[in-house]
């Protein structure tokens, strides 16, 4: 509830005096966050893979999982940890994950918070797509600085703007996701007529697609069909609108043509 942490909103305000008005016997606020504190930050005896668990979520894009744990620990002592770089390969199969994220989080000896953030990604294009994106971030401004890493695979920075939480870096990792889906669009160095041509020949293979089905010639048009479902019926859903009208006259007309060809392709084959 500190205002110079900045986390605290007018909704948090209002719950905590709502709750000590309801529970005066509550020992001081200071004493309460302390406790919570302690038990927080302590990760005494947990696993590589228990602390990555503790306080962790995830986003995905295009089949693309980043999760994002928070870890309460000196972030130097954290990737000095025994099997460190394994246990990040064997959490980030056991979840299907293709980027893991580690936002630490602990109190120097002048009680300020310190954040350290660190991208372990195998794919490199990805991870330089990543930290590019969080490094030039301006809102919010990270405040990053390159920190020494042992392995090729792993990217680790000093976080100099302590007020940006996990909360404040989904936001970015979505934003670098989608950067890096749209850099994956149009290859660099080709020219973007290159999408118009393969639209191009998708129609050309649509058309010779229809060109196959009997009793349909590239001249006729296709009957009217139901519009593709959408995830819900929201407004301006084709779905809204009811299926197309059918009237006895075309259904009876369809059904003409096609006992008119059955009796034509008999005849031939009958010659």
């Amino acid at each position: 509830m500190d205002l110079k942490v900045g986390k605290a909103t007018p909704k948090d305000s209002k719950y905590v005096e709502k709750l000590e008005s309801l529970f005066p016997d509550l020992p001081k606020r200071n004493d309460i966050f302390d406790s919570l504190q302690k038990a927080k930050f302590d990760v005494s005896g947990l696993s590589t893979e228990q602390m990555l668990r503790k306080d962790q979520k995830t986003i995905s894009r295009q089949g693309t999982k980043v999760a994002i744990s928070a870890i309460y620990m000196d972030l130097e002592a954290f990737l000095q940890r025994s099997g460190l770089i394994a246990d990040l390969h064997a959490f980030c199969q056991a979840h299907n994950c293709d980027v893991l994220v580690t936002m630490t989080i602990f109190f120097n000896t002048h009680n300020e918070p310190v954040r350290q953030l660190a991208i372990f990604c195998p794919h490199a294009t990805l991870r330089m797509k990543i930290c590019g994106v969080l490094e030039r971030s301006h809102s919010p401004s990270l405040k990053l600085t390159p920190a020494p890493s042992t392995h090729p695979h792993l990217q680790a920075y000093l976080q100099g703007n302590t007020q940006v939480s996990r909360k404040k870096l989904l936001p970015l990792l979505q934003e670098a996701l989608s950067a890096y889906f749209d850099s994956m669009k149009i290859p660099s160095g080709q020219p973007e007529t290159e999408g118009v041509c393969r639209e191009q020949a998708d129609k050309e293979l649509d058309r010779a697609g229809n060109s196959l089905v009997p009793g349909l010639s590239q001249d006729e048009e296709e009957p009217p069909l139901p519009p593709t479902p959408m995830n819900s019926l929201v407004d301006e859903c084709p779905l809204d609108q009811g299926l197309p009208k059918l009237s006895a006259e075309v259904i009876f007309e369809k059904c003409s043509q096609i006992s008119l060809s059955q009796s034509t392709a008999a005849s031939l084959s009958k010659k």
